[in-house]
């Protein structure tokens, strides 16, 4: 980017009594629109994590859900290590799930024993097998459902979303309200929200909540 600034700089021409105009070169209307902008940004190279933030923004979920998705994705949510490491003073920096080990992005929403649960229940209820990756953008890529569309694989990117902001109002609960640490009560709200987001966002989404939580992989397979 550095690169492509100071071609553009090096490349004007200064013209004298000539009053300067400020024009936005990534629309033809030569004014700055936040979409031209990221389609500006979208033809430089960013390796293969671009895709996964690309297909992130698509998911039919509330607008705050897709933003704490995507901090979670880059890993600045935060959490106790996180606020640590800015200054912040605390009495721990332990898991308030778990206890064990130091509540950073990568433990709290993949390698803590109850997130574990969490993802273990949500699998099985999708009737899969799936094997848990290393760090969480590679997890999120790979919550995939072969031999479904793109469009039936939002739904099921909806429920990793889902499962992300449930364990995060979850340990919210237990650090402020005294709440006690429940993998299944945050599996159970994960159905709830993941239904009520699509029912509200994706067209064409008519299934009840009985159907979601009995037959979830026939809703998605089915849903066009």
């Amino acid at each position: 980017m550095e690169i492509e600034f100071d071609r553009h700089i090096s490349s004007a021409n200064v013209i004298k009594d000539v009053k300067d105009v400020q024009v936005w070169r990534g629309d033809k209307s030569g004014c700055f629109k936040v979409n031209s902008a990221y389609d500006c940004l979208a033809k430089y190279e960013r390796g293969p994590q671009f895709d996964v933030f690309k297909y992130q923004w698509k998911i039919n979920a509330f607008p705050d859900v897709i933003l704490t998705e995507w901090r979670v994705l880059l890993g600045r949510m935060p959490t106790r290590k996180c606020l640590s490491r800015k200054g912040v003073v605390l009495n721990t920096t332990v898991c308030a799930l778990c206890q064990t080990k130091e509540e950073s992005c990568q433990h709290l929403f993949l390698e803590c024993k109850y997130a574990l649960c969490v993802w273990s229940l949500c699998f099985k209820w999708i009737g899969i097998l799936f094997v848990q990756q290393k760090d969480i953008l590679s997890h999120f890529e790979s919550f995939h459902l072969f031999q479904s569309s793109n469009k039936q694989n939002l739904v099921w990117k909806g429920v990793w979303a889902a499962i992300t902001r449930c364990l995060w109002e979850h340990r919210n609960s237990v650090v402020f309200n005294q709440g006690v640490v429940d993998a299944e009560e945050v599996f159970q709200k994960t159905q709830i929200k993941s239904w009520l987001w699509m029912k509200h966002k994706a067209h064409n989404f008519n299934y009840s909540f009985a159907d979601w939580v009995l037959n979830p992989m026939s809703c998605i397979s089915s849903y066009k």
